[in-house]
């Protein structure tokens, strides 16, 4: 059969590209390398479940006991037994090796979007300037895939500018007891802390707050690490279904070793996942859409480019805050992901951006490990605290990151590194978030601020960057790799810039603007 074009992922970037090239008659072929999903997610409110159910074992530890096994991975989404088919075989697969890096991606049909964290916010005119096309190019695209996707987080706080969503998300999902005395505080005191860099808001979520379609709305069960059963959480395998319905669509599993080009087309080549034989696909044009890693990988290796790349990600911590307010208090049920987010200046050109989470969809196992006690005493500790406690994340602009990308002839070897500022810029972020936090009766627990390894963030971008006038392992205005007229990266490769805050929903909105370029025929403008 012909195709068009051959999108290779299935990811949020892949489904979004996909979109305006059927809208405008092209027949698109869509590989993945079809990891299949266990269905092991808990059917109860988390808190209910650990006591009730009785197979909660399956999605907590897992019958090959994959949590213990997986148990020195650096985020609890690489322990989750119903997560195990998202990783699997990703790094083995796409010959992809790293050092001092966790490089991690997936195989499976909708990508990372099976374990994100549901994040999401627009980038600034100021954050787009570098980019080789007028930031009001997005504008359209952002509003197109924030409807589809469906974001929660329609206030006017302090950071719905920061976030640039307010005018297009749903309400906001209700606040646990403790965000909200926090967000209470802060109208308080917001004012001194403003002065001082810091402001606080709700954090926008690709996560429901009301019934869309087959999906539902959050009912704040606390699942949302282990598995939504109700679709609240975006996926991008929902857009998969949809496009499966499309006439011009079409769909197959495949783990992309290579492309070539054979006359006028292109031959994207791999093993099929159930028989493992070798099969190839044949279009004019390509997208690759499979990750930042792993097009990266697909991109240097047909290229053959044996100089030596820049891969960006986020250097990050995570930390404890304790409120002693709520001290004794039960354990509730509530939204797992972020509740609200804080925004700290550290310099002119750094920003600290992060959200915190309740507690209550996370194991104790969680907090235990890192506390410097022995094990009982930790598990007392732990099970006294929790439930007056909150979890905060943070990230710094990838322009900080110092990773290295390197093809061997056989393997993408990926160095992790961190700028010589990454370690004094935590220390203050640190310094002036347990500040900041104290006002608003919050305690970041001593030694609970635990800064991330290289890609542990899994915020990864730039390796193939748009320019105005790119080299090779570059890429246009319009996507296309330079060095390879007809092939076009529509991922997190080809973002220009890292900024601190989610960037999710910027490579989304990319590869619409891309597919649409793509899809109309003076949009097409080959590469040098």
């Amino acid at each position: 059969m012909d195709f068009d074009i051959i999108i290779v992922g299935s990811g949020p970037a892949g489904v979004s590209a996909a979109f305006p090239l059927l809208e405008q008659g092209l027949r698109v072929l869509m590989l993945d390398g079809g990891e299949a999903q266990q269905e092991i997610t808990p059917e109860l409110p988390f808190l209910e479940g650990r006591v009730k159910d009785p197979k909660q074992w399956q999605w907590m530890v897992g019958s090959d006991f994959y949590a213990l096994k997986n148990s020195a991975a650096i985020s609890p989404k690489l322990r989750i037994p119903g997560h195990e088919y998202v990783f699997r075989n990703f790094g083995e697969a796409n010959s992809i090796i790293s050092d001092n890096f966790v490089a991690v991606g997936s195989l499976a049909p909708g990508g990372l979007s099976n374990a994100w964290g549901c994040g999401v916010a627009r980038l600034s005119a100021d954050e787009l300037a570098s980019y080789p096309f007028n930031p009001a190019d997005l504008d359209a695209s952002y509003r197109e895939v924030t409807r589809r996707i469906g974001v929660s987080g329609d206030t006017q706080d302090e950071l719905a500018g920061y976030f640039g969503l307010a005018d297009s998300a749903l309400p906001a999902i209700a606040l646990d007891a403790m965000h909200n005395s926090l967000e209470q505080r802060y109208r308080l005191r917001g004012h001194q802390l403003r002065k001082l860099g810091f402001a606080l808001g709700r954090f926008p979520v690709a996560a429901l707050s009301q019934d869309a379609g087959s999906r539902h709305a959050c009912n704040q069960s606390g699942n949302c690490l282990y598995g939504c059963s109700r679709g609240a959480l975006y996926n991008a395998k929902f857009d998969l279904q949809q496009l499966r319905q499309h006439p011009r669509f079409n769909y197959a599993n495949l783990v992309v070793n290579r492309l070539y080009r054979d006359g006028n087309l292109w031959q994207v080549e791999g093993q099929e996942h159930t028989t493992a034989a070798l099969r190839s696909y044949a279009a004019a044009r390509v997208v690759l859409a499979a990750g930042t890693l792993a097009t990266t990988k697909l991109a240097y290796q047909m290229l053959g480019l044996k100089t030596e790349g820049r891969v960006l990600s986020c250097p990050t911590a995570a930390f404890v805050l304790w409120l002693p307010s709520f001290f004794g208090s039960a354990r509730r049920a509530s939204f797992g992901y972020g509740q609200l987010a804080f925004v700290q200046t550290l310099a002119s050109d750094v920003k600290a951006f992060g959200s915190t989470f309740s507690t209550s969809g996370l194991p104790m196992s969680e907090f235990v490990k890192h506390l410097p006690l022995r094990r009982p005493q930790a598990v007392d500790v732990a099970r006294t605290l929790l439930s007056s406690c909150v979890v905060g994340n943070l990230f710094l602009p990838g322009h900080l990151s110092e990773n290295k990308v390197r093809w061997t002839g056989s393997q993408l070897h990926v160095q992790g590194n961190y700028s010589e500022r990454v370690p004094q810029l935590l220390l203050e972020a640190k310094r002036q978030l347990s500040r900041a936090y104290r006002s608003l009766g919050a305690f970041m627990l001593p030694m609970s601020f635990t800064p991330g390894r290289p890609g542990s963030d899994i915020h990864y971008a730039g390796s193939l960057p748009m320019r105005n006038t790119p080299a090779l392992g570059e890429t246009t205005v319009t996507g296309e790799l330079i060095g390879a007229p007809g092939v076009f990266v529509a991922d997190g490769a080809c973002l220009t810039t890292l900024p601190e805050k989610s960037h999710t929903l910027t490579i989304m909105a990319n590869a619409d603007r891309i597919g649409k370029l793509l899809g109309a025929r003076d949009g097409y403008a080959a590469a040098s």
